[in-house]
């Protein structure tokens, strides 16, 4: 069984080369010049690592996780362009570098070139590959609508939200994890367990995102904090605030929303320790984390196999016991 890092190392050095052609430069420089930003590919080497549960790696599992991260960049190109962001990891994100019309195409053609390494694996895997890659794909266009959809309504209830960070965020791991299990020969009773110990990873890591934005320490979290409450995003504790708080709050929260005050980032994180959401987004959290692991747990296979995925949620979401 491989570690985490070391399938890190074995899917870069097969993801690292050219996935375009050269001509023409304009439109497949700017897919090059997005794929050396970087980040730390989880959901492919997730794929890798599911995989790795049930057998030895399926060759073919690299062209399906590289599909993956190929389409998850495509994912973040077009999400830069609708939040209009500036940078990604430090660097000019692809429309500020180029411009938009190009950033559309070189996430369009990402996506196009994902579905031809997954046009490279077996008859016999394909079309289970291809229907769950796809519905997923489908998935991650509904939450990215829906996150949309929120910032133009003043309320959005919890239940709403979740649903929101599930399609948009989580359901791209549960499938990476489930099909790295098709490939590993995985029964449908083991790869569902893989799907949902993926689906509640990655909503409880969204509420630890939130929660470090509002609460972290910046050295430990690498950024300020507060960055949310700036720009007014709707957060796991923003959306809990707003349901939970009282006339006086809500008028407050409604004020700092429109204000620039130096005080805003203080102001607001007082509010949301005055309804209390700090320590309710902690509980929420050990929830989905809890359920995360017994999904893990009841994956039929020799336990000593899931080591290396134990000791990845260890890292990925910092519990406190």
């Amino acid at each position: 069984m491989h570690s985490f890092e070391e399938l890190s190392v074995l899917f870069k050095e097969k993801f690292d080369h050219k996935h375009f052609p050269p001509e023409p430069p304009t439109l497949y420089g700017p897919g090059n010049y997005f794929l050396t930003i970087g980040g730390k590919r989880i959901r492919p080497v997730l794929c890798l690592m599911s995989n790795e549960l049930f057998d030895e790696i399926n060759p073919d599992c690299y062209h399906v996780a590289t599909a993956i991260e190929l389409f998850h960049n495509f994912t973040l190109i077009h999400d830069d362009i609708m939040d209009k962001a500036p940078l990604r990891r430090g660097m000019q994100t692809v429309h500020a570098k180029f411009n938009e019309p190009t950033a559309i195409l070189a996430g369009d053609v990402m996506l196009i070139v994902a579905y031809d390494y997954l046009n490279k694996i077996k008859a016999l895997y394909i079309h289970k590959i291809i229907h769950l890659f796809n519905r997923t794909a489908r998935e991650v266009c509904e939450g990215q609508q829906l996150d949309m959809d929120f910032e133009n309504k003043k309320k959005v209830n919890i239940e709403d939200y979740i649903k929101m960070i599930e399609l948009k965020t989580s359901v791209l791991l549960a499938s990476s994890l489930q099909l790295g299990a098709i490939l590993g020969g995985a029964g449908k009773g083991n790869q569902l367990h893989l799907y949902e110990f993926g689906r509640n990873l990655g909503i409880s890591f969204q509420i630890q995102d939130d929660y470090l934005d509002a609460f972290g320490d910046p050295e430990k979290f690498g950024k300020q904090v507060g960055g949310d409450i700036l720009s007014n995003k709707k957060t796991f504790l923003m959306v809990k605030t707003l349901e939970v708080a009282n006339e006086y709050q809500l008028k407050q929260l409604s004020e700092l929303a429109v204000s620039d005050n130096t005080d805003k980032i203080a102001a607001t994180l007082r509010i949301f320790k005055d309804c209390g959401v700090d320590k309710w987004a902690m509980e929420l959290k050990e929830k989905y984390i809890s359920t995360a692991l017994q999904h893990l747990e009841d994956i039929a296979v020799v336990a000593s196999r899931k080591e290396p995925i134990k000791k990845l949620v260890a890292l990925l979401v910092k519990r406190e016991n």
